[in-house]
């Protein structure tokens, strides 16, 4: 690419603005031009809206430091400096469909960490490697909004990243999943959080997410789902259910997973292996720069995957399964862990907007 993109960050001080900001140091496509947050941090630099609430372990790019932050809600304003726009806002659903919908119509696309836009119809809400044909209801969704280069696409919600490629993986090989039953054990970043911030999770368990085991359930479906008339129409199948439990991590959310096929479709342990290591989709052929050069890992100690050991495989783009074992009840049953705010949340929405700039949907203006 002969001239960076100029990219506006949209709720650029809270921890997903910040994963954004910390992955685009030096990147090859994209550089950060615009950062937009709440009307109190406007006017404000951004090293001075952030103060010390910097939650990255890197230190803050110099490049942003000095960056004056807008309004969030200054739409014109901000999209007048950018290419395009990720999003991370912290505003209710109602807003954030409202809001993502003006930057679409002021000639800006949005690539959105937020989950208003996950259920609208012709907004694609995709894993790069698992669904990309889903982008074809863009053409759909810029007739909507009478645009010519403004549209909105959305990632999936973070848990669902550490065991929808396996499964996705298996359904590639011929092998359909009936019913799956997942248990994730989700780091407080994924809140948002860090120790300091909620130090009541130090040692302990909150076995509750609001709204977490329902995406859980039913997003996987959307991502196996089919284009048709300009609409994205979910999956009928496999019946999925979930629990979603907090635990005291950081970074790093982990699945049990249990599995029956379809009669007839249950694959051995071999054929699964396999699935595994030689499943890749476009960001792999199109060699995008975060893309992971293996994207699904398989470990063989009976310990792994680990949080501290294996979060950041691939540099956190990769997902990583072990202790695949035949189960009485169900067919199989194995462990998964993504790394929740790079796979799961901005390094997704980076791998996106990556493959959406190779795909020739976002061009300079």
């Amino acid at each position: 690419m002969d001239q960076k993109l100029k990219v506006g960050i949209r709720g650029g001080t809270g921890m997903v603005g910040q994963r954004f900001i910390a992955l685009l140091e030096d990147h090859p496509w994209f550089e950060v031009t615009a950062i937009a947050a709440s009307p109190r941090s406007a006017g404000k630099t951004y090293e001075d809206a952030i103060g010390g609430r910097w939650k990255m372990d890197t230190p803050m790019l110099a490049s942003v430091k000095k960056i004056v932050v807008q309004d969030v809600s200054d739409v014109q304003e901000v999209a007048a400096k950018v290419d395009f726009v990720f999003s991370a806002v912290d505003m209710t659903k109602d807003e954030i469909r409202r809001i993502e919908e003006e930057y679409a119509k002021a000639e800006t696309p949005v690539v959105s960490n937020n989950s208003a836009h996950r259920w609208t119809p012709d907004v694609p809400m995709v894993v790069p490697e698992l669904n990309p044909e889903h982008f074809e209801v863009i053409a759909a969704q810029k007739k909507r909004l009478g645009t010519s280069r403004g549209f909105i696409a959305v990632k999936p919600n973070c848990s669902i990243q550490s065991y929808t490629p396996a499964l996705t993986a298996l359904k590639k090989a011929g092998f359909e999943p009936k019913t799956v039953v997942a248990t994730t054990y989700q780091a407080i970043s994924g809140a948002g959080k860090t120790f300091k911030d909620w130090p009541e999770m130090e040692h302990n368990i909150i076995p509750f997410i609001g709204g977490e085991e329902e995406k859980s359930e039913q997003e996987p479906l959307r991502i196996w789902g089919r284009v048709e008339d300009g609409r994205i129409v979910k999956a009928d199948g496999p019946v999925i259910t979930t629990q979603c439990i907090r635990v005291p991590v950081l970074d790093g959310h982990t699945a049990a997973v249990f599995v029956t096929f379809e009669e007839g479709k249950k694959p051995t342990r071999e054929e699964i292996l396999k699935a595994w290591k030689e499943f890749s989709g476009l960001p792999q052929e199109l060699d995008l720069p975060s893309a992971p050069k293996q994207f699904i890992q398989y470990l063989e100690e009976d310990n792994r995957p680990q949080v501290s050991l294996d979060v950041d495989y691939e540099n956190g783009f990769g997902v990583s399964m072990g202790r695949l074992r035949e189960d009485t009840v169900f067919d199989w049953k194995f462990i998964g862990l993504s790394h929740n705010t790079v796979r799961g949340a901005a390094g997704g929405g980076l791998l996106t907007a990556e493959l959406l700039t190779a795909k020739k949907y976002i061009a300079a203006k």
